[in-house]
């Protein structure tokens, strides 16, 4: 959100859920979608929350009053994936259909179908300038594509599992991915060139962000941890261990100041990133957290 004073979560029981950042109370849950909530994202103004669900649909709704304000259907099969341009203008969606769908985020219709992958779409983000958006594919594959055109600018190869998920740094010069072969690859986002390759997790990297300020990456892992890396250096920052199961989602609040991740064990934690220590955990979903915004 704009101001990182909420953290939205998303759970397999159906629902949303808003917290406070600051003391971890709930606010409201958000309940509409009728299978479970794969994925949550703020709009950049703070005024909209994105849902991704298996019901096939995103919901956009009110993240001041919990109204939800429209339904974006067009999907064949289950959403994983949702997210804002940085421009607001846009949603994207990731589905197991193999697309991405473009989205008018004012009004709701579909403005274009990005298809090219030949396995599940995991994951979507936009560039920094919402010029590009880029995808993670179960066929092993990030794609770059122009957001404008729906033209694959770029396919990055590398990696020697599934990709489960992808990230712009914020000054737009980097791609993150993270994979199934239980490592997270940088790439240079012009050029398509991997940069370096950051190892260490023991299982299956299910999640990736950048830090506002593009100086951190975290990665979320089957292995119940999260790990802080320096962007420049590839180097491990610190290894964030609390969950007591796979670690779905990661986040970092606007100030580039907390880490939020989501797990298996139904509750979302609160980290420092500059110290690695554990802030706040926050409990109340009945199922799995599968996704975390600020």
């Amino acid at each position: 959100m704009l101001d990182s004073k909420l953290v939205a979560s998303a759970s397999s029981n159906k629902t949303v859920r808003l917290w406070d950042a600051a003391t971890g109370v709930a606010h409201r849950t958000l309940k509409g979608h009728s299978a479970m909530v794969w994925a949550v994202a703020f709009s950049p103004d703070g005024k909209l929350l994105a849902s991704a669900s298996f019901d096939q649909t995103v919901r956009l709704w009110d993240s001041a009053t919990g109204v939800a304000r429209s339904t974006l259907k067009g999907h064949s099969d289950s959403v994983w994936a949702v997210t804002f341009s940085p421009d607001g203008k846009l949603v994207a969606s990731a589905s197991y259909d193999q697309t991405v769908r473009l989205w008018d985020s004012a009004t709701g219709v579909a403005r274009s179908t990005l298809k090219g992958h030949s396995a599940i779409v995991w994951d979507v983000t936009f560039s920094p300038d919402s010029k590009l958006v880029a995808s993670a594919s179960r066929d092993g594959t990030v794609r770059l594509w122009d957001a404008a055109t729906g033209v694959v600018r770029s396919t990055l190869n590398g990696h020697s599992a599934i990709v489960r998920a992808v990230a712009f740094s914020s000054d737009g010069k980097l791609v993150a991915s993270a994979s199934y072969d239980q490592t997270v690859r940088l790439w240079d986002a012009a050029t398509g060139v991997a940069r370096s390759t950051l190892e260490g997790h023991s299982a299956i990297v299910n999640a990736v962000a950048f830090s506002p300020d593009s100086k951190l990456v975290a990665s979320a892992s089957y292995d119940q941890t999260v790990r802080l890396w320096d962007s420049a250096t590839g180097a491990v920052r610190n290894t964030l261990e609390g969950h007591s199961a796979l670690v779905s989602a990661v986040a970092f609040s606007l100030d580039s100041k907390l880490v939020a991740s989501a797990s298996y064990d139904r509750t979302v934690r609160l980290w420092d990133a500059a110290t690695g220590a554990a802030r706040s955990t926050l409990k109340g979903h009945s199922a799995i957290a599968y996704a975390v915004a600020f």
